[in-house]
C-alpha cells in the first residue's frame, strides 16, 4: 500500500506565502534586507551570540567555513563516516583529506576516543556532526582540540535548538553550520546558515559566499556565488517564529515512543542535553530492509535509513577504515515518522505496527 503516515512533511502556512509573496512585490530577490535580518533574527532567536553569515546550502556552508578558516591540501580533517557525504564532500573540495572515524553507539556522534586515535602531526581539524539533533559530546572533542591545537566546524545541519547544558549549538566550535532543507527542522526551502566565533572569520565567510566582494565590483578575495536570496530567507524568517513549538512537538512524540516501543532499540540521550530529535532512529536487531519494507507495504508507515552505506564505503572515498561501530549503525538503523504534523492515530499507528513486526520477527 502508499506511504500514508510521511517519515518527513516540511510545514508551511500563509504567513509563509505572504512573506515570499511580499518579496516578489518588492522586486529585490537576490540577496538584500531580508537576509540581513533573517541573520540577526537566527542568532538571537537560538542564542548563538555570534556573527551568523546565511548562504544557499548547509554544504555550501561547510565548504565556505573550511576555506575561510584556511583548511586546504595537505592538511587532514577528522570527520565521523556515519553521516551524510556532505560533511565529508566539503572536506575534499578544499583539497584536505577526510579522515573518517567511529561513532558512539550510544548517540551515533563522533566518538572522542576514536578521533583521538585517528589524530596525527598533519589533523588541522574535525567536524562533529550533531546527528539526529543530538549534540556531539563538545566538551570531550574540545580538549581534544585544545591539546591538538586543532580547529572545530561543528555540523549542526541536523540540531537547530540542540543543546549542551545551557549552551546552543552552534557556540563550541571555531564555526558551526546549519541547514534549511525541506525536511529539517526548520526550513527556507534551501539554504543554510554558518556561525562564527572569529569576526575576521566570519567577513571572510561573507566574502566568500559573494564572488570575494563586500562592496559592489570591489572584489578583494577570488570566491563564488554563494548567496542565500531574500525569497528564502522570508520564508525562515517566519518559521524561526514556528519552530520551538515544533520542537517540543517532537519532543512529546519521541517520548511517546520511547514509552511504548518494543523489540527495537530506543535512542538514547546523554545526561544533560537537549535533543531536538530531527529523526527518531531505532535499531532493528534483524533483516532492517525487511522490516522497513514491511512497515510501509502493510500499514503504510514511511521511514526512512539514515544512512544505509558509511561514506567511507562510498565509491567517491572507498578508503580501507576498520569503524565497527559506524557498519553496525548502517546495517541496523531505522528512522520512525517524528515530525510535528504526527496525529495521535498516527502514533499509535507506528507503535501498533512496529511492535507487531518485532513480535513477529523475534518468533
Amino acid at each position: 500500500m502508499n506511504a500514508v503516515i510521511p517519515h518527513a512533511k516540511p510545514l508551511f502556512g500563509p504567513e509563509e506565502e505572504e512573506a515570499v509573496l511580499r518579496v516578489l512585490r518588492s522586486g529585490r530577490l537576490a540577496q538584500g534586507a531580508e537576509v540581513a535580518a533573517f541573520e540577526t533574527e537566527f542568532s538571537a532567536h537560538f542564542e548563538i551570540d555570534r556573527e551568523c553569515v546565511a548562504v544557499n546550502s548547509g554544504t555550501s556552508g561547510l565548504h565556505l567555513a573550511l576555506l575561510a578558516l584556511g583548511i586546504g591540501a595537505g592538511d587532514d580533517v577528522l570527520v565521523p563516516s556515519f553521516t551524510f557525504a556532505a560533511t565529508a564532500n566539503a572536506v575534499a573540495m578544499v583539497g584536505a583529506r577526510p579522515v573518517f572515524v567511529d561513532i558512539d553507539l550510544d548517540t551515533y556522534c563522533m566518538s572522542p576516543d576514536a578521533a583521538r586515535a585517528a589524530t596525527t602531526g598533519s589533523t588541522r581539524a574535525m567536524i562533529p556532526v550533531h546527528l539526529y539533533g543530538h549534540p556531539a559530546p563538545m566538551g570531550a572533542l574540545l580538549a581534544l582540540a585544545r591539546e591538538q591545537r586543532l580547529l572545530v566546524i561543528e555540523d549542526a545541519a541536523q540540531a537547530h535548538g540542540a543543546s549542551i547544558g545551557q549552551a546552543p549549538v552552534g557556540t563550541f566550535g571555531d564555526a558551526a553550520v546549519f541547514s534549511f532543507y525541506p525536511t529539517k527542522n526548520m526550513t527556507t526551502g534551501e539554504g543554510g546558515m554558518v556561525t562564527v566565533a572569529d569576526p575576521g572569520v566570519a567577513r571572510k565567510v561573507r566574502l566568500l559566499r559573494n564572488q570575494g566582494m563586500e562592496v559592489r565590483y570591489r572584489n578583494e578575495i577570488a570566491g563564488l556565488n554563494n548567496r542565500m536570496t531574500d525569497l528564502n530567507a522570508a520564508i525562515g524568517r517566519v518559521q524561526l517564529t514556528k519552530v520551538d513549538a515544533w520542537t517540543e512537538r517532537r519532543r512529546t512524540n519521541a517520548s511517546y515512543y520511547d514509552e511504548h516501543l518494543r523489540g527495537v532499540t530506543t535512542p538514547r540521550r546523554a545526561d544533560g542535553v537537549g535533543h531536538v530529535y530531527h529523526q527518531y532512529t531505532v535499531a532493528v536487531p534483524s533483516d532492517r530492509d525487511r522490516f522497513a519494507a514491511d512497515l510501509q507495504d502493510r500499514y503504510g508507515v514511511e521511514t526512512g535509513v539514515f544512512y544505509p552505506v558509511p561514506v567511507h564505503r562510498l565509491p567517491a572515498f572507498a578508503v580501507d577504515a576498520d569503524l565497527p561501530a559506524t557498519d553496525r549503525a548502517a546495517a541496523h538503523c531505522l528512522s520512525l515518522p517524528v515530525h510535528p504534523a504526527l496525529s495521535e492515530a498516527d502514533l499509535h499507528c507506528v507503535v501498533s505496527a512496529v511492535n507487531q513486526l518485532a513480535l513477529e520477527a523475534d518468533a
